[in-house]
């Protein structure tokens, strides 16, 4: 009885504001989940809300059954994000590590050279030039070179091994370790948080891209990808006034599903991963931002 009696005004109010933010939030994610699972022609009457009328997996059956080509899409993204992210942290982690070293000669010019890169761009039609004269267009590498190394995340794992006690690196140099075996057996160990932070980072950045799809590897059919299908789809029923993919709107009819429908369900295709992905990471991934930006 102690315990209601301590719940004041304020606090029912802010209980009260955070239900409807949360309603807010996830109301149009289970919107589009219920027109997904919903029965096309159903749906094209409207009204459906956060619960299916008409339950079926036709539409994902679709998707995955008689279009090849998303379904490699999918299998091409998940193969980007995977490589993309595991490069990536190497890469991040040993440069930050190199520029956390206070013995490194070229600490400082090459911090300031990173940041630059964040203040200033050369711009699309160089970027082009660069990834075509590097030979990347139509290459799986044009997914994961250019993304390799991001200054803001050079700096977050920069930040967190800077304030990793430096009397570890230390005695581990009085016991004989090199530079390498320092940096696999104690620092990474130790910053486990914020690798995983960027980890996150990287993943939803991999997956949700499709622009470098559209501008470098677009003629090749092997490297599409699930974000620049559905950017396709989306494209293609917003042009031709809703009438699908190929502009064929009885054989959606006659499949039981329509171009809405397929829309919903390859956004919750292309959404669900990262939602799986992040509650195993959400611990890791506060603690390594804040104890990463802490002196």
């Amino acid at each position: 009885m102690q315990r209601f009696k301590k719940i004041t005004l304020f606090d029912l109010i802010l209980s009260i504001g955070m239900i409807i933010v949360i309603i807010i939030t996830l109301y149009p994610f289970l919107n589009i989940l219920a027109i997904s699972l919903n029965n096309a022609v159903d749906t094209a009457k409207g009204g459906i809300h956060i619960l299916p009328r008409q339950f079926t997996f036709a539409n994902y059956t679709e998707i995955f059954g008689s279009n090849d080509r998303l379904l490699k899409a999918f299998i091409m993204s998940v193969t980007r994000t995977v490589v993309g992210t595991a490069t990536g942290i190497i890469a991040s982690t040993m440069l930050a590590y190199t520029l956390s070293r206070k013995d490194f000669v070229f600490n400082k010019p090459i911090a300031i050279l990173l940041v630059l890169t964040m203040f200033v761009s050369g711009g699309l039609i160089p970027d082009y030039m660069l990834i075509r004269n590097l030979g990347l267009i139509n290459e799986f590498a044009v997914y994961i070179l250019p993304m390799l190394i991001s200054a803001f995340n050079v700096i977050i794992i920069r930040s967190f091994m800077d304030n990793l006690p430096k009397a570890l690196e230390e005695s581990a140099k009085m016991d004989g370790a090199n530079d390498f075996t320092i940096f696999a057996r104690i620092i990474l160990p130790l910053s486990m948080p914020v690798i995983a932070t960027i980890s996150l980072f990287l993943a939803v950045g991999q997956w949700n891209s499709w622009f470098d799809t559209y501008l470098y590897a677009r003629s090749n059919e092997n490297l599409t990808t699930l974000q620049y299908e559905l950017m396709k789809i989306l494209d293609n029923a917003s042009t031709s006034g809703g009438a699908g993919i190929n502009s064929q709107n009885a054989e959606f009819i006659a499949k039981q599903t329509n171009p809405q429908s397929l829309k919903m369900a390859i956004t919750i295709i292309a959404t669900v991963p990262i939602l799986m992905v992040y509650p195993f990471l959400q611990k890791y991934f506060v603690t390594g931002l804040t104890l990463g930006a802490v002196k």
